[in-house]
C-alpha cells in the first residue's frame, strides 16, 4: 500500500478533501493530509485566493514541501488544483518519489528547473472545459508531461467544474468524481505490482 502527502486546494481542507483522503485510506493507503492554510476554510475560490495572495503563493507551496520532511522518500504526492503545485514539486524534485496524481492543475515542468524524472508514474485529471484548467493553461502543461513523460496519462472529464472531486463543495460531480477515484486507486494498485 501506498503512503499518500495530498494537498488540498485553494478552499482549504474542506470535508470533500477529507472525504477524498478517507476513500483513498479505505482501500488501505496511509494518507497524510497537512493543512496548508493553518486551519482556514473559504467559501470561494476569491476568498482562498486573497488569503494565498497575503500570505504569498511560495510559503504556501513551501509549506506543503516541508510537510514532506520526516515522510518516506518512496511517498506518492498528490494534490487538488493549488495543491497540485506543491506535490508536483516534490514529485519532480525529490528523490525516489513513487508516483504522482493530480487533480484539477499542472504546471509546465520547467516551474521547477528540471525534466520530468523518467520513471515516475503520474496521472492528471481535469474537466475539459473548466476555465481555471484550460484558460490558465493547466490543460496544455497536462498534455505536454502526458506526451513526455513515460508512464503518464491524462483524463479529461466532459464538463467545467473546479474541483470536480470535492463532495462538500456545490462544483461536484459524482459521476466524474466516481471515475477520477476508481482511476486513482487503480494507478496506485499498479504502483504495488
Amino acid at each position: 500500500m501506498a503512503k499518500i502527502l495530498l494537498f488540498h486546494h485553494v478552499l482549504g481542507r474542506t470535508e470533500g478533501v477529507h472525504a477524498f483522503a478517507d476513500e483513498l485510506r479505505s482501500e488501505g493507503h496511509a494518507v497524510h493530509l497537512p493543512d496548508l492554510f493553518d486551519g482556514r476554510v473559504f467559501a470561494s475560490i476569491e476568498e482562498g485566493l486573497a488569503y494565498v495572495e497575503q500570505i504569498g503563493f511560495e510559503k504556501i507551496v513551501n509549506r506543503g514541501v516541508e510537510a514532506a520532511e520526516g515522510l518516506p522518500r518512496e511517498t506518492v504526492y498528490a494534490g487538488f488544483s493549488l495543491g497540485v503545485v506543491a506535490a508536483q514539486r516534490l514529485a519532480q524534485t525529490r528523490e525516489r518519489a513513487r508516483g504522482a496524481l493530480f487533480f484539477d492543475a499542472c504546471v509546465p515542468t520547467s516551474m521547477f528547473g528540471s525534466p520530468w524524472p523518467e520513471d515516475l508514474p503520474v496521472q492528471i485529471h481535469g474537466m475539459a472545459e473548466d476555465p481555471y484548467f484550460v484558460e490558465e493553461g493547466d490543460i496544455d502543461a497536462a498534455r505536454e508531461l502526458s506526451a513526455s513523460a513515460k508512464h503518464a496519462e491524462l483524463f479529461l472529464y466532459p464538463g467545467d467544474r473546479h474541483l470536480f472531486a470535492d463532495s462538500s463543495l456545490p462544483s461536484y460531480d459524482a459521476e466524474a468524481a466516481k471515475l477520477a477515484l476508481q482511476r486513482a486507486l487503480e494507478f496506485l494498485r499498479q504502483l504495488d505490482s
